[in-house]
């Protein structure tokens, strides 16, 4: 059976639990155990599928078709061990199920209570896979004392009382604020954070506090003992200059030490931090940079664009190149000429997204990239761009467009190369879908399989003509208009195995012009990039020893 470590938060949001979570998992691995990692989110939307970017940064999609919460991307990326969906939950989706279970009569006529039906169902989650790894480590979104969190600290408080003395442990993140006009760093707030845990029966057994630098002994000393933990297990979180250093820093303040101390394992097994050093040497010794253009639509936010700006990074450690990302707003370009802006840039990179807004802006984007010659790489939205755009501008099509932008392709106002997806097959099932359909979970989501054409771009670089990969999407690029558009160049080197939908088109007589309907940002680690920003990295460099 599984050993459980709670991570919450305390003081402020947006510390870092995510990413110590992940390093604390990548750390335990080091030493030779299993580990899985899961994310309890107190908001009460189902997941965030539907929820705007800017609201919650990018969602993370699993390979079994989740929409999950963008932490779960980096367990993947420190980790290498696949989320799945019963790695996340939200307090939505714990009402839902347990409202599901009262409408079936599961309850025999109880009064529904937060105690105990809402706390045993999260209770039942948290046991999932219980036996399949060593280490299960949960993450609590949001800081102690939040109303919407409760259940979830009520759940792990019982959870740790249902299960044998140390198989259970909790880490508190909290933040040791500097207060520069009197030149200290303050341990009240954390203190407090504690305090308000241990009002509802959670004792941490370790402090990670997040500081700008070093914390000095006196303040571990004054933490420990009005924290109630000991003083090795006071670790410090200081700001770091890339977050794939966080393995090799923690292990430095003994976060790994502690957690095994904690659970009483002796003796404990030497870490191999061998991947870890080779990534930090990847970092911070480059040979040269790459610019790259991120034309989108959520630039005002990164998150939102997580994990393609984690597998540039990738891409860059994999050429020993440092990738200088740059985001642009795409509807700057529906009423300007890009090349001013897109000049200086050794390579484009146009994202997914949704709705019409900036969609001229991309396709302007991929028209300048095809022009000029400049790697480019449209993944998702970023593909149909680049195919309309080709439709438009090469094939004769003048009137291409997308049924996402107008549902009237019916009249015949524009050419629809782009069209909803009504029926697919996954697995050995056929789906339906209709325009009218509920937003959230019914695209189409998770990995599908695509083969790709023999002696392609793409066949070379994944060094294979069958892939698996992650969707999110209910808009294809049609297929009957594939004849029209490879007679001008634009090759579909990649499709569904019944041949239906296109995967990917590249451009034959071009350097590096990809377009995929998948996005493979949400597959690539820093000790395995992911071979399409692998190479696209490798064409950014090629162009900036051209210019």
């Amino acid at each position: 059976m599984a050993r459980y470590i709670f991570i919450t938060g305390g003081v402020v949001s947006s510390l870092g639990k995510g990413l110590a979570s992940a390093a604390l998992g990548a750390l335990l691995q080091a030493r030779g155990f299993t580990v899985r990692l899961r994310k309890l989110d107190p908001y009460l939307n189902v997941d965030p599928g539907t929820m705007s970017p800017f609201e919650h940064g990018e969602v993370f999609v699993t390979d079994d078709g989740a929409e999950t919460d963008l932490d779960l991307g980096h367990y993947e990326r420190f980790t290498g061990v696949a989320a799945r969906r019963t790695d996340s939950v939200s307090s939505g989706r714990i009402y839902s199920n347990v409202l599901e279970k009262e409408r079936r009569g599961d309850y025999l006529g109880k009064t529904i209570q937060v105690i105990p039906h809402v706390t045993n169902e999260i209770k039942d989650f948290l046991s999932i896979g219980d036996d399949e790894v060593d280490f299960m480590l949960c993450e609590i979104g949001g800081t102690v004392g939040d109303i919407e969190g409760l259940p979830f600290f009520e759940a792990i408080r019982q959870f740790s009382q249902d299960h044998p003395r140390g198989q259970c442990i909790f880490m508190h993140l909290t933040l040791l604020p500097y207060i520069a006009a009197s030149g200290e760093l303050k341990t009240k707030p954390t203190q407090h954070s504690v305090k308000e845990l241990r009002s509802i029966g959670i004792a941490p057994d370790i402090l990670v506090c997040r500081s700008e630098g070093p914390i000095p002994q006196k303040e571990r000393d004054k933490l420990a003992l009005f924290c109630n933990v000991r003083p090795d297990a006071v670790i410090a979180a200081q700001d770091l200059s890339s977050i794939y250093e966080a393995p090799l820093a923690y292990h430095r303040e003994g976060l790994d030490q502690a957690v095994l101390d904690a659970f009483g394992i002796q003796p404990a097994p030497k870490p191999d931090l061998t991947k870890w050093e080779d990534v930090s040497d990847r970092i911070f010794n480059t040979d040269g940079e790459v610019r790259v253009a991120i034309v989108g639509k959520y630039t005002q936010l990164e998150d939102a664009y997580k994990s393609i700006a984690e597998a540039l990074t990738h891409g860059g450690m994999a050429n020993r190149v440092k990738v200088r990302a740059e985001w642009i707003d795409a509807e700057i370009f529906d009423s300007a000429d890009p090349a001013p802006s897109l000049s200086g840039f050794h390579a484009i990179l146009v994202p997914g997204g949704f709705g019409e807004r900036g969609t001229e802006g991309k396709i302007k984007a991929a028209q300048y990239a095809r022009e000029h010659k400049i790697p480019y790489l449209g993944i998702c939205l970023g593909m149909q761009m680049a195919v309309i755009e080709a439709a438009r501008n090469v094939a004769d099509l003048s009137d291409a467009g997308s049924e996402e932008f107008d549902h009237e392709a019916g009249q015949k106002r524009f050419t629809p190369v782009v069209y909803h997806l009504k029926e697919w097959i996954q697995g050995a099932h056929k789906v339906e879908r209709r325009v009218e359909d509920d937003k959230g979970g019914t695209m189409r989501l998770g990995a599908y399989v695509a083969h790709l054409k023999e002696g392609s771009k793409v066949a070379q670089i994944y060094a294979t003509t069958r892939i698996e990969e992650r969707h999110r999407h209910r808009y294809e690029v049609d297929i009957k208009y594939r004849d029209k558009l490879e007679g001008k160049g634009l090759i579909f080197s990649g499709l569904s195995p019944d041949g239906r939908l296109p995967e990917i088109v590249e451009w034959k007589d071009h350097p590096w012009f990809i377009g995929v309907q998948f996005h493979p940002e949400l597959k690539s680690k820093p000790f395995d990039p992911h071979p399409l920003f692998r190479d696209f990295v490798r064409a950014a460099l090629e162009t900036s020893r051209l210019v």
